[in-house]
């Protein structure tokens, strides 16, 4: 697993882009898809906030806390524009932070007040994913990050011509 400094060193343009796509509405907003054993994924509208070379998000009591608590795989995807409809896609495992001055950090800068009633999670990456277009250009254009490829030496600022070929370079 990867942090968000991770793919800022690695990838500057993706983690640019994703930034912008987190935060095109003011604050960091997003679309998280958590899992828990068999049950069918559930799909939840959060606040993120990259802090620090970190993705975090403070939650309230709720199905995706207890998801996360209990399984930690997610997917985190931006919000799309129809107008300009890129897409970022985040996957990775949650991670409960524990440690109060990390805490703190995080909700210095927080869109809302969170007190002692919200968890706070970092979202570690597996793997990432832009894809560009226009309004009415098909297919989008995808791009891959993770951090295995670059260690063995794939270039993460080649564009992805389609979903086949990110998958099977992923694998």
């Amino acid at each position: 697993m990867a942090t968000w400094a991770d793919l800022e060193r690695d990838a500057p343009e993706l983690a640019a882009e994703g930034r912008r796509l987190f935060y095109a509405r003011g604050d960091g907003e997003a679309l998280l898809a958590t899992v828990r054993g068999d049950e069918p994924p559930r799909v939840h509208p959060i606040n993120v906030g990259i802090v620090d070379g970190h993705v975090y998000a403070f939650l309230l009591r709720s199905p995706k806390r207890a998801d996360l608590s209990h399984d930690g795989r997610f997917a985190l995807h931006a919000h799309q524009d129809p107008a300009a409809p890129d897409e970022f896609l985040v996957r990775g495992r949650a991670r409960l932070v524990t440690d109060e001055r990390e805490r703190a950090t995080a909700a210095a800068g927080w869109p809302f007040t969170v007190n002692e009633t919200y968890l706070l999670f970092e979202l570690l990456i597996e793997s990432v994913l832009l894809g560009r277009r226009a309004a009415d250009e098909w297919p989008p254009r995808y791009t891959a990050w993770r951090p295995a490829l670059v260690e063995q030496g794939y270039d993460p600022t080649l564009p992805e011509p389609d979903h086949d070929r990110a998958r099977r370079r992923r694998t």
